[in-house]
């Protein structure tokens, strides 16, 4: 980290402010068909601060070179760096030990991980796999695939009106029969946060295992894996202000070390012969072939840029844009909010009565604003609210109420467009 960039981390532990914030990413301040880009579309990418693209430039250009495995100075100081972002994870979790942190492509692939890894060698005809119906598609479909071939049955925690966990019935549905309770920490459809500590310690009264989904989490509040007492926590870099290509599945030591590797390659062997293969040690039992280490190091450059924020500030910022947000909403004929759970995070989806969601998604785009119109990933939650998709405006902490005003504003105009 440079020393301005400390100097501006260490003004924003001491005092978060929004637009100072946002002045430590470019891209914000370029525009978008004439007008100022007002970007509001954190819960697909978040957009990237100059501490990480300068980490990122820096490696390509004095340290590039595989890891691991050779002697010459760079690809030692590539192997530190990569190394050293393994452990910037395991504190940023506070997990116990680093070789608990299993490197990504992003949480879609620590998902697939778990459920093809762990539940492949443990699922058996009559065992139940417990997720939610507010999941992600990568929450679900490979559960789907893992109790196709296993023989479990998938069973599926339903959801309120206003967006939350039907608790009383996700109580009645962890059983004995239960060995894997999987589910988002916030949904990125609604915006949901969910109490996954009370629905980790429900499930180890079972012996039940539980994932957490943390990719809409890690940008958002803190996330101690410990305090939350689940046993796989899978997250995404890009979602966190990092690269794209990137993230991370940190998983208990015991359990891991039990899993046979998830795919097979360079790096996650000890020793090959044409007759058997002797399998490294976690985490590169699991991290086969050349990984992305300038994705590693960027991740690692997001951490230290989160870990200098005053967090309390940040949730206490985001939660005054929720309010500011669903009131300035509340204004627009027509439209509808999806998702009001008392425990939410700064996602605000909506339809708008006589208006496509596309069609509206345009119309905002020439105004300058960008957000999300679709499913989100998410189609049985759109099928339990009745809607083929919504308009999702989600924040970040560079935003502001200006851009809630923008956003209102370009609504505004778009109803005189579609009349």
């Amino acid at each position: 980290m440079t020393t301005t960039t400390k100097h501006t981390a260490d003004r924003f532990k001491a005092d978060f402010d929004p637009a100072e914030f946002r002045a430590e990413f470019p891209i914000l301040s370029r525009t978008v068909h004439g007008k100022p880009l007002v970007y509001l579309d954190n819960a697909a990418t978040t957009q990237k601060p100059r501490a990480v693209i300068d980490a990122i430039t820096y490696y390509y250009t004095h340290s590039n070179a595989n890891v691991h495995r050779g002697v010459h100075a760079l690809s030692e100081e590539a192997t530190e760096a990569f190394e050293g972002a393994r452990d910037k994870v395991r504190k940023f979790l506070n997990a116990p030990d680093h070789r608990e942190i299993i490197f990504t492509r992003g949480c879609t692939e620590g998902m697939n991980l778990v459920a093809q890894s762990y539940a492949g060698s443990l699922l058996q005809p009559g065992d139940e796999v417990l997720i939610t119906h507010m999941e992600h598609h990568s929450g679900i479909v490979p559960w789907q695939i893992a109790c196709q071939r296993s023989g479990a049955k998938l069973k599926v925690v339903p959801i309120t009106a206003c967006g939350e966990l039907d608790m009383a019935t996700l109580e009645t549905l962890i059983t004995e029969r239960t060995k894997i309770v999987s589910l988002v920490h916030i949904s990125n459809a609604l915006g949901t946060i969910n109490p996954v500590k009370e629905i980790s310690a429900l499930a180890h009264k079972v012996g039940a295992v539980v994932l957490v989904d943390g990719a809409q989490a890690t940008a958002h509040m803190k996330v101690d894996v410990q305090d939350i007492g689940c046993d796989f926590y899978a997250f995404s870099g890009h979602k966190m202000f990092g690269p794209t290509g990137i993230g991370a599945l940190w998983g208990r030591t015991e359990l891991l070390e039990a899993m046979p590797p998830y795919q097979g390659g360079g790096d996650m062997i000890k020793n090959v012969t044409f007759e058997e293969t002797t399998y490294n040690d976690i985490p590169y039992k699991f991290e086969a072939g050349t990984p992305d280490i300038a994705g590693a190091v960027g991740l690692g450059a997001a951490i230290d840029f989160i870990a200098n924020l005053n967090m309390d500030q940040v949730t206490a910022h985001e939660q005054d844009l929720l309010e500011y947000g669903t009131k300035a909403l509340a204004e627009v004929p027509g439209l509808r909010l999806i998702g009001t759970a008392a425990a939410k995070s700064a996602v605000l989806s909506f339809v708008v009565e006589g208006q496509h969601p596309y069609e509206l998604g345009q119309i905002l785009d020439r105004q300058g604003v960008a957000i999300r119109t679709g499913h989100h990933c998410a189609q049985p939650v759109m099928d339990y609210y009745e809607v083929s998709a919504t308009v999702r405006a989600s924040m970040a902490p560079y935003n502001t109420r200006e851009d809630i005003d923008a956003l209102v504003a370009a609504l505004h105009k778009a109803a005189k467009i579609l009349g």
